[in-house]
């Protein structure tokens, strides 16, 4: 049996006139986050994560943001993609730990509803999908409430 560990990181930038979209769930807010697809910042750190372990590359490999086929594409059809990739290579998630960097809005009562959405689509428990959220403290881009910032590490399993 071999084990693989692998980290994945993403950050938008807020903007207008775009819907907020994080952990594959709209969340009520007065700004989006600037991306050639949804923007779903959560979402993509885990993609990261996952092919990293698996020595798959990155997320733009295998879905580049010049490729039209990926404009305003809903990231949990990505995520799909590559939770597919990595089970025909023979590898399963273990576990995923995330944690979510912003001022605004309040992640809290929307972090039981992101684990509802993802587990499923990753193939595992919800009690194997960590998702948190913390200030910056008013420092950086997060903290002066610029954008969004995402990390994830999953543990990766094949036998």
């Amino acid at each position: 049996m071999q084990f693989r560990v692998g980290l994945g990181y993403d950050s938008h930038r807020f903007a207008l006139d775009r819907p907020l979209v994080i952990g594959g769930i709209r969340i009520p807010f007065d700004k989006g986050l600037a991306a050639h697809s949804d923007g779903d910042v959560l979402i993509h750190a885990i993609c990261d994560a996952l092919l990293g372990a698996a020595a798959l590359k990155d997320i733009g490999t295998h879905f580049p943001d010049n490729d039209g086929q990926y404009q305003n594409i809903d990231s949990k059809i990505l995520l799909g993609k590559v939770v597919n990739l990595l089970e025909e290579k023979g590898w399963s998630i273990n576990n995923l730990d995330c944690t979510l960097v912003l001022e605004e809005p309040k992640m809290k009562p929307h972090i039981d509803p992101m684990v509802a959405t993802l587990a499923p689509i990753l193939h595992v428990d919800a009690d194997r999908l960590s998702i948190k959220a913390k200030t910056n403290e008013q420092m950086g881009f997060t903290g002066q409430k610029e954008g969004v910032a995402a990390m994830a590490i999953v543990s990766l399993i094949q036998s």
